[in-house]
């Protein structure tokens, strides 16, 4: 009978304690009661944190204020010894926890009963008396105050009990905030970094800003780049360009941090409320939110772009898709790239997963939650390497296949060696830091129960707080372990500087500083500027008023022609007394599909004209202005045509005919007799 009454004593032990880390252990020595209701009893010391968790007996001593009136009209000669067995339990010296008998919390309940109700004080849940074990003696019992057990004669040992991690008054949060630290809800970590020294901390913050501004300076030059040149960059190399965009993001909001200290990563201390300063968690705080967000998500987009650049890689070298064939399926790459790493942001700030980092300023995420350092750090970017390695393999083994197997000239085979060898630097660039964070972020998520077993040792007695028992190893983190952490997070967008780094880009850039807009060949190889004269005008002027050139436009056609290319020139000369020279014009009009007239025929050379193709001569001229004016008569000129070429262009061309016959070798200057014919 007597094992089963220890048992059945341990057990109500259990319940009635609330152990809510059961893996740590506490180890309290006895302390002097202060309390002034439990002073003058049969003990006079007490052991912290008592069976109703309270920490201290301050805390102790603010819990037992409502029941001040009942001990004080003496409403039950129970009352007083009962409450004191909960808020200050004798301290034993051989480990033995003892809690007050049924009976007697069942008498000072009932005698009190009526004076707490009209006091308005309840019974508190956690001193219902079936939590006691089923006995009728006094508190403390006789064998509570015996100096050691019978029977033994070792050295009395300090009362050993489980409690756990108990979140200290100061760094305790309002509920329903969905604060959390070290499984406590409503208890958040303090700040600034709870492991590190402050000149550390200062240290380290300096570091990540001037990290960041290299980082962001490198990643904006490349998408600067970019933008000088747009069509330089085409698939599969543009996803570099969009990995590039990311990293500058995230080096953006690292620079934030940096300016903004711990204003935004940090809730602010509250002494009037014994609140320290913590760290910020969930959504509540919006700019918290916002850095989130961005540094987040583009984070993650990084990792998906390198992962996508190494598809278009692998679906080049391969299945040998071309560039246009590998751009059409760029609206999935997108959906893809900023589609995942948004729906894992969301989940996270549904999830309330949200974290200030007090050493760089900004939040993010798994620096407390191992879970969440787990799931939404470790596995995603340990899956995008993987993919992207295996892709990677694949592309240029099939490159390699090509160069060993496929004859190719000298120059073409340097120059699938040398993107070979720049695929490989910019990959080992990529992958070196980013394999870090990831050794980094496991290393971390090993040894964190350890830094804060240590930190809960050291900070025990300044927060007042069970301290941990039978601790087997302590540890504190390296400061050089979360500085390379950092550096590799921001290093790892620099290598899109080395790929668009060349000699092509220099001068691209001095173009662009010195004024001069880069031209599209592939469209300017195909459309060339066709000048022509106002053919009206032409017809019209006098002898000695020079041809004004317009410009019509440019060819839309896919290849250009000759009649395309060629400038139309008149080149007018005085008439000499001893030969009459002028410049050869040829010409003539033809219809387009789209109904236009352009022309077909130009020349301005001077030409001498044998004397025996006068006729011959003169039958071509007169065609070619026929031509001439059946065009210009379609675009409705044939009235003033009619008005004044009657006039002027008759007798010009009459001369010119004249000319033409008499004088062997002349130039044609002018319109042939078939222009005033058709006028």
């Amino acid at each position: 009978m007597d094992l089963l009454w220890v048992l059945y004593s341990m057990l109500t032990v259990c319940m009635a304690i609330n152990l809510e880390a059961p893996g740590s252990h506490s180890m309290f020595t006895c302390e002097p009661i202060t309390l002034r209701m439990c002073q003058g009893l049969s003990y006079n010391t007490t052991f912290m944190p008592n069976l109703l968790n309270h920490y201290d007996q301050q805390t102790a001593a603010l819990a037992m204020e409502p029941f001040h009136p009942m001990v004080n009209l003496e409403c039950s000669t129970e009352i007083r010894p009962f409450l004191c067995a909960l808020y200050a339990p004798v301290c034993t010296e051989y480990g033995r926890v003892t809690l007050p008998c049924r009976h007697l919390c069942q008498r000072a309940k009932s005698d009190c009963y009526k004076l707490m109700d009209m006091f308005g004080v309840s019974w508190p849940d956690e001193m219902e008396c079936n939590r006691f074990p089923e006995c009728d003696e006094s508190y403390p019992r006789a064998i509570d105050l015996l100096p050691h057990s019978d029977g033994t004669e070792e050295t009395p040992s300090p009362v050993q009990r489980d409690y756990g991690f108990w979140c200290p008054r100061e760094l305790k949060i309002e509920p329903d905030m969905g604060y959390s630290f070290m499984g406590v809800r409503d208890c958040s970590p303090p700040c600034p970094n709870m492991y590190f020294r402050k000149d550390e901390l200062i240290f380290a913050r300096y570091f990540i800003g001037v990290i960041s501004i290299v980082c962001l300076s490198a990643t904006l030059f490349t998408f600067l780049t970019f933008l000088i040149d747009v069509g330089r960059f085409r698939y599969p190399e543009r996803p570099i360009i969009f990995y590039a965009v990311c990293y500058m993001m995230v080096s953006l909001v690292f620079f934030l941090g940096f300016l903004l200290e711990e204003r935004v990563s940090c809730n602010s201390a509250s002494p009037g409320r014994f609140r320290a300063s913590t760290v910020t968690q969930g959504s509540h705080n919006k700019a918290c939110t916002l850095l989130f967000m961005t540094l987040y998500f583009f984070t993650m987009a990084g990792s998906v772009w390198w992962v996508i650049l190494t598809i278009t890689w692998f679906l080049a070298a391969v299945p040998k898709w071309g560039s246009e064939a590998i751009e059409k399926k760029a609206l999935l790459f997108h959906a893809v790239a900023w589609g995942v790493p948004g729906a894992l942001t969301i989940t996270l700030m549904a999830m309330n997963k949200i974290e200030g980092d007090s050493m760089s300023g900004v939040c993010f995420v798994g620096l407390y939650d191992l879970m969440a350092l787990r799931w939404f750090l470790l596995v995603p970017l340990a899956l995008d390497v993987v993919v992207g390695v295996v892709l990677l393999l694949a592309g240029v083994a099939a490159l390699n296949r090509v160069r060993m197997e496929i004859p190719l000239e000298k120059e073409n085979q340097d120059k699938l060696v040398k993107f070979m060898i720049r695929i490989a630097v910019f990959s080992v660039l990529y992958l070196v830091p980013l394999l870090t964070v990831i050794g980094c972020y496991l290393y971390e998520q090993s040894h964190r129960s350890v830094w804060e077993t240590t930190w809960v040792q050291e900070r025990c007695r300044e927060y007042h707080i069970p301290c941990p028992f039978q601790v087997e190893q302590t540890s504190r983190p390296d400061i050089a372990l979360f500085l390379i952490k950092y550096l590799m997070m921001l290093v790892v967008g620099i290598p899109s500087v080395f790929w668009v780094g060349s000699k092509k880009t220099c001068f691209e850039w001095a173009s662009f500083f010195n004024g001069h807009r880069k031209k599209d060949r592939a469209v300017h190889e195909s459309r060339q500027v066709l000048q022509e004269p106002d053919f009206t005008q032409l017809l019209l002027r006098d002898a000695n008023t020079p041809v004004v050139r317009k410009s019509r436009g440019t060819s839309t056609q896919g290849t250009s022609t000759h009649a395309s290319s060629t400038h139309l020139a008149m080149l007018d000369e005085p008439p000499s007394a001893s030969t009459s020279r002028a410049s050869s014009f040829h010409g003539s009009l033809h219809r387009s599909r789209d109904g236009r007239y352009t022309a077909c025929s130009y020349r301005g050379v001077e030409e001498r004209v044998p004397q025996g193709s006068t006729l011959r001569l003169n039958d071509s001229l007169q065609h070619c202005a026929l031509n001439r004016l059946d065009s210009q008569s379609r675009h409705g000129s044939l009235q003033r045509l009619e008005s004044q070429s009657r006039h002027s262009s008759m007798r010009d061309l009459s001369i010119t005919a004249q000319a033409i016959q008499s004088s062997p070798g002349n130039g044609i200057h002018r319109v042939v007799e078939e222009d005033a014919t058709k006028a």
